[in-house]
């Protein structure tokens, strides 16, 4: 008994950036309907502040203060919002709208092995063959699993192209988001709680700024719905609240390239969602889900 907690303390980053991934999952199937009613920007911007409030409370109710932070870890951090959740997110919604969801996602599985390769130009963090064998195996299942989902979705000429310049910004902005991200935590003793809440109200102060700036009216009124805004601020609180704190502690405790590409397993939660609400689940998918697994267990097996 002693070993098994001894085993899930050392792999708490990676059991992490799964909970995350999950999360992840779970929320997109919400968004994807509240997102009929809110645009994306402003649901964005709405998920934003709602997590940053129930970091507020969760602060007053530990009683924590505002730690003191290195200016080299704050700004890091502040950068890491920036281009994490206002740029890459932003540039998410706009692949969804030339690519759809189901290519865009595809594509996004590229972000592991990118974060991979910049922690290990700017971090010297080095992977050992299993690590890499497990980034393949994972990110190969994921992707036929994904791959699957699309390939009933049909995408011509300039919208195509558009498509793939807005996922490939958000790629690099996520995979540099997460690197800076392990470059403030990896070496400073900062609360990942503290550094979700710099990263969300960096990147909720930019979207407003952003908006005040294109004189785009935030379309509240929807939230008058008490439905709705029960909806959201739950699935906020699970997604954004839980699900960036989970990243970030996936960031501080194991390397940036094997956090991503756990993190990346969120399309293969979707399958036993997908079921639960009736749809029929083919063989390919099931491999495809062993596929990752295996990969899983061999970043697992890495300590």
């Amino acid at each position: 008994m002693i070993a098994f907690f001894e085993w899930l303390n050392q792999v708490k980053g990676e059991l992490a950036a799964l909970g995350a991934a999950g999360l992840w999952a779970s929320a997109s199937v919400i968004y994807e309907r509240v997102g009929e009613k809110i645009p994306p920007l402003h649901l964005n911007l709405v998920k934003g502040i709602i997590a940053s409030v129930f970091l507020v409370i969760t602060f007053l109710i530990q009683g924590q203060t505002l730690p003191v932070l290195e200016p080299f870890a704050f700004w890091m951090l502040v950068f890491s919002g920036v281009i994490g959740i206002a740029v890459a997110d932003t540039a998410l919604f706009a692949a969804f709208n030339f690519l759809g969801a189901r290519r865009t996602l595809l594509f996004k599985v590229l972000t592991a092995p990118t974060v991979a390769v910049i922690a290990m130009i700017f971090l010297q963090e080095k992977l050992t063959a299993i690590a890499w064998c497990g980034i393949v195996l994972t990110l190969t299942g994921v992707a036929w699993v994904i791959s699957e989902r699309v390939a009933d979705t049909a995408t011509k000429g300039r919208f195509l192209v558009i498509g793939i310049g807005w996922a490939t910004v958000s790629t690099l902005g996520d995979a540099s988001a997460a690197v800076l991200s392990r470059a403030a935590l990896a070496q400073n003793s900062i609360d990942p709680l503290w550094s979700t809440f710099v990263r969300l109200n960096s990147g909720s102060l930019v979207l407003l700024l952003w908006m005040l700036w294109q004189k785009s009216a935030i379309k509240l009124q929807v939230l008058k719905s008490k439905n709705l805004f029960l909806v959201i601020a739950l699935t906020a609180f699970f997604s954004t609240y839980l699900g960036i704190w989970l990243q970030q502690v996936s960031l501080k405790f194991a390397a940036a390239g094997i956090t991503q590409t756990l993190s990346a397993t969120s399309p293969l939660f979707i399958i036993p969602i997908a079921y639960w609400l009736g749809e029929k689940i083919s063989l390919r998918a099931i491999l495809g889900v062993l596929i990752a697994l295996s990969g899983v267990a061999l970043l697992f097996g890495v300590k």
